[in-house]
C-alpha cells in the first residue's frame, strides 16, 4: 500500500508489499524470510522483555530474523496495542502464529485489524486450527504429524513411526500454505480490493501434503500398514542401501525401464526386470540389490550410474550436499556473511529474489522503522521515553 514501507531498493517479485510478522518460532519466521527474500518489507514485531528464543543462535546464524526491520513493542500496555494497530492500517500483510485467542487478548485480532484497514490481509498459522477440540492444545511438527495419519506411514515395517526432522507439519504443511494462502488473498484483494483471514492449521496442510496417497489408498493400491508400499521402504527398488564404505545409496527406479537400466548396471538378474512389481519376488530382489552394493563404495556406485537414468544417487549429509558438483553448478547455496545456507527458491526471471542478511543496527532502531510508517519523530521519541518500544 502507498502509505506503507516504502521499497528501500528491495528487489523481487514482492517489492513495494508490506508485512508486519508477529514473532514466533517456526513456520511463521521461515515464511518471514521466504516473503522477505521475494521482496516484501517485513517487520518483525517482538515482544518487549520476552526471553530467550528455545535456541540462542549468534544472529549471523539466527534466520528468523534476517531479512527484517525489528521493533520491540510492550504489547501489554495500551499504547503498544494502539501503535500496533496504527502500523496494521499501513501494512498488506500480518503473519503470526499464536495460539488461537492470543491476538484477541491483546486487542490485535483479525476483526478488530480489519476494521482499521479492511484491504489487511490476516494470515494465521496454528497446530490445528483457529477452531475445534484441540485448537487450544500444544504441539510441535511431530504432533501434527501424528494426527494426521503421516507419522504412522514413515518408518520401515516392524519398526517404530520415523519423525521426518520437523519439515513435514512446521515447514511443508505450515509455512509453504501460509505462504500459498496469503499470496492468493493478495491476488484476490487485487480484484475485489478487500483482505482477508486466512487459518492456516498444520495438520490440515501435512494432510494435503498427502492428498494422493489418500486416492490411492481409495484405489486399492496402498496398505494402511507402514513399510509396505511403493515409496516408504516397502519396494526393494525405491529404498537405500548400504555401500562398501559404510555409506549408503538411494535406489528410486519406480518406472520399468529405468528399473532395467538399473538392473543392467547393478547387474541383477533378468527375472527380476520380467517380474518387478511382482510382490513375491520382492524379498529375494531386496537382498540381491542389497548384496551387490556392498561389493563398491558409494562413490563407485555414483561413477556407475552418473549417465544413466536408473535413479540411483548418493546419499550425502548436509555438509556433503553444499559441495556437491550440481549443487555448486546451480549456486544451490549461498554465504550470508559466515553462513552458508540454501539459495532463496524458487527462482524467477523477471524479478530475482535476493539472500537476506542480518538486521544491520538502523534496522533495530525504532526511530528508523516508525519513520517508514509515517511517524513523527515527536511521537517515536514519546513511545521510547514511556518505554512503549525499546
Amino acid at each position: 500500500m502507498d502509505a506503507g514501507i516504502p521499497a528501500a531498493g528491495k528487489t523481487g517479485p514482492l517489492a513495494g508489499l508490506t508485512v508486519i510478522e508477529m514473532a514466533g518460532l517456526g513456520p511463521v519466521p521461515l515464511a518471514g524470510l521466504m516473503l522477505s527474500e521475494m521482496g516484501a518489507e517485513v517487520l518483525r514485531v517482538e515482544r518487549a522483555g520476552s526471553g530467550p528464543a528455545l535456541l540462542n543462535l549468534p544472529a549471523e546464524y539466527d534466520l528468523d530474523r534476517h531479512g527484517r526491520s525489528i521493533l520491540r513493542v510492550d504489547l501489554k500496555r495500551g499504547e503498544g496495542t494502539e501503535l500496533l494497530l496504527g502500523l496494521a492500517e499501513k501494512a498488506d500483510m500480518l503473519i503470526e502464529g499464536y495460539r488461537p485467542g492470543v491476538m484477541e487478548q491483546l486487542g490485535l485480532g483479525p476483526n478488530t485489524a480489519l476494521a482499521r484497514n479492511p484491504a489487511l490481509i490476516y494470515g494465521r498459522m496454528t497446530g490445528f486450527g483457529q477452531d475445534g477440540p484441540l485448537s487450544d492444545r500444544a504441539g510441535h511438527d511431530i504432533t501434527y504429524l501424528a494426527y494426521s495419519g503421516l507419522l504412522h506411514a514413515i518408518g520401515r515395517r516392524g519398526n517404530p513411526p520415523v519423525p521426518p526432522l520437523n519439515l513435514v507439519a512446521d515447514y511443508g504443511g505450515g509455512a509453504m500454505m501460509l505462504i500459498a494462502g496469503v499470496l492468493a488473498a493478495l491476488f484476490q484483494r487485487s480484484r475485489s480490493g478487500k483482505g482477508q483471514v486466512i487459518d492456516a492449521a498444520m495438520v490440515e496442510g501435512a494432510s494435503m501434503l498427502a492428498t494422493p496417497v489418500h486416492a490411492f489408498m481409495a484405489a486399492g493400491l496402498w496398505s494402511d500398514a507402514r513399510g509396505e508400499n511403493l515409496l516408504d521402504s516397502g519396494a526393494p527398488f525405491y529404498d537405500t542401501y548400504e555401500t562398501a564404505d559404510a555409506r549408503h545409496v538411494a535406489v528410486g527406479c519406480l518406472e520399468p525401464r529405468f528399473f532395467a537400466e538399473f538392473a543392467r548396471l547393478l547387474p541383477l538378474d533378468q527375472r527380476f526386470v520380467h517380474g518387478q512389481y511382482d510382490r513375491t519376488t520382492w524379498a529375494a530382489m531386496r537382498a540381491e540389490i542389497a548384496g551387490r552394493m556392498k561389493q563398491k563404495t558409494r562413490s563407485d556406485w555414483e561413477a556407475l550410474f552418473a549417465a544413466s537414468d536408473a535413479c540411483v544417487a548418493p546419499v550425502l549429509s548436509l555438509l556433503e550436499a553444499r559441495d556437491h558438483p550440481r549443487n555448486r553448478a546451480r549456486g544451490a547455496f549461498v554465504k550470508s556473511g559466515t553462513l552458508e545456507r540454501p539459495a532463496p527458491a524458487p527462482r524467477f526471471s523477471q524479478t530475482p529474489s535476493t539472500v537476506a542478511a542480518a538486521p544491520a543496527d538502523h534496522d533495530r532502531r525504532p526511530q528508523t522503522v516508525l519513520k517508514r510508517f509515517g511517524m513523527a519523530e515527536s511521537e517515536i521519541a514519546a513511545l521510547v521515553k514511556s518505554g512503549v518500544i525499546g
